[in-house]
């Protein structure tokens, strides 16, 4: 069997409704609740929330995600009047990316963690390591 990623723990001020958040926004099934944790599942792995009220330091999650579901998504973002950019660095708000043929938003969850989705893996769509990103200017 190859290696795969089983999960990883999100520490949050809340953990349940850190998990209800991104459950709801990605409308999933509720979390499974296990001990101390909020378990959202995703295929083969899962983010495992984790409460907690020490300084934590925010993490960046990216889903990869269908058109369809990129579009049912993005209007809950927007119905929900969240702030969004097209860049990890939060400087170009409102907009979306097409970054490598695809399309891509980035978003905070309610501890800071940014989260984004996509619809083409980066580096799929004739991107090559030479080229600077549009997004990022590097």
């Amino acid at each position: 069997m190859p290696i795969q990623l089983n999960h990883t723990i999100v520490h949050a001020r809340d953990h349940l409704a850190s998990a209800r958040f991104l459950t709801d926004l990605f409308d999933l099934p509720s979390p499974v609740e296990l001990g101390p944790f909020a378990i959202v599942p995703f295929g083969e792995t899962s983010l495992d929330y984790l409460s907690t009220q020490d300084d934590f330091t925010p993490q960046h999650y990216a889903f990869l995600v269908t058109e369809a579901e990129f579009d049912a998504i993005f209007g809950r973002i927007r119905a929900r009047g969240l702030p969004y950019w097209s860049d990890p660095g939060r400087r170009n708000a409102g907009s979306i990316n097409p970054w490598d043929g695809g399309r891509g938003v980035y978003f905070d969850d309610p501890d800071g963690h940014l989260l984004e989705i996509i619809t083409r893996a980066y580096g799929t769509g004739g991107s090559t390591a030479t080229q600077p990103h549009p997004l990022l200017g590097d």
